[in-house]
């Protein structure tokens, strides 16, 4: 059994574990809010639809005020791949959001699909259009463009069932280009959790998700334990087909 009290830093999932769309998940909120002010609590999405201040004010909604240096998302380490491989002439297959947070964190990008153009970038693109999709896949003709995700994740988990999220749009360009990205950023990737493996010890961090497949595997990547909450994706009957249990298994937060 884990030992609940020796874990400083908590990182949770959002989709499914924090709340389900606009619906909070309560047990966990409650021990969010039980928690903030004595441990290190961190939020992780893979959801690129959404940069990290509309994070800071969905979490504000639900009575959790955090910073947005609370927030772990693949927009960091993608910003900052960008930066250093000085990739400025990129092509973003994504929403407003996204595409304001690239031009604020990058001043000197520059969008297009010309002969320009470095690198296709795909998020989860909520406003996707076949105007994008042809663009994008007529620049990933040319073998010089580097192709880029945000994250794998096949469907985002909603109030009203799963819907087509990046990893499903990469079997499309898969199938259209015959090219696949070359750099994947967020869950399972333990690159994202870097900012708070600087600061605590794998054995004071616990990773908190609802998902088999990115945040059970990012934990176990990372090497830190994991609590698998039934709110969101993964059910009980999904255990005994698993190599590998979850440290431990609960239907929220609200039993800690």
């Amino acid at each position: 059994m884990m030992d609940i009290g020796g874990k400083t830093c908590f990182v949770f999932d959002l989709d499914g574990t924090v709340y389900l769309g606009d619906r909070p998940i309560e047990g966990t909120i409650d021990f969010i809010k039980r928690n903030l002010a004595r441990r290190e609590i961190v939020f992780l999405t893979n959801n690129t639809s959404k940069n990290l201040d509309d994070y800071v004010r969905k979490l504000a909604g639900f009575g959790i005020a955090v910073g947005r240096e609370k927030i772990l998302s693949p927009l960091l380490p993608l910003t900052d791949y960008l930066r250093e491989h000085g990739l400025c002439h990129i092509y973003p297959v994504g929403n407003a959001s996204f595409q304001t947070y690239l031009r604020e964190s990058l001043p000197d990008v520059d969008f297009t699909c010309g002969e320009a153009c470095q690198a296709v970038v795909l998020a989860y693109d909520t406003e996707l259009t076949y105007r994008k999709l042809a663009e994008s896949c007529l620049a990933l003709q040319r073998p010089q463009v580097r192709f880029l995700s945000t994250h794998p994740d096949l469907v985002c988990p909603s109030a009203q069932g799963p819907l087509p999220d990046a990893g499903s749009f990469v079997k499309l360009y898969e199938a259209a280009t015959g090219r696949l990205p070359e750099v994947v950023f967020g869950k399972p990737d333990p690159l994202i959790l870097a900012p708070v493996l600087k600061r605590f010890s794998r054995e004071e961090m616990v990773m908190v998700g609802d998902r088999l497949t990115t945040d059970k595997r990012l934990a176990e990547n990372a090497g830190i334990d994991f609590i698998l909450v039934l709110s969101g994706e993964a059910k009980r009957e999904d255990l005994p087909k698993l190599s590998r249990q979850p440290t431990l298994v609960l239907d929220d937060l609200g039993a800690l």
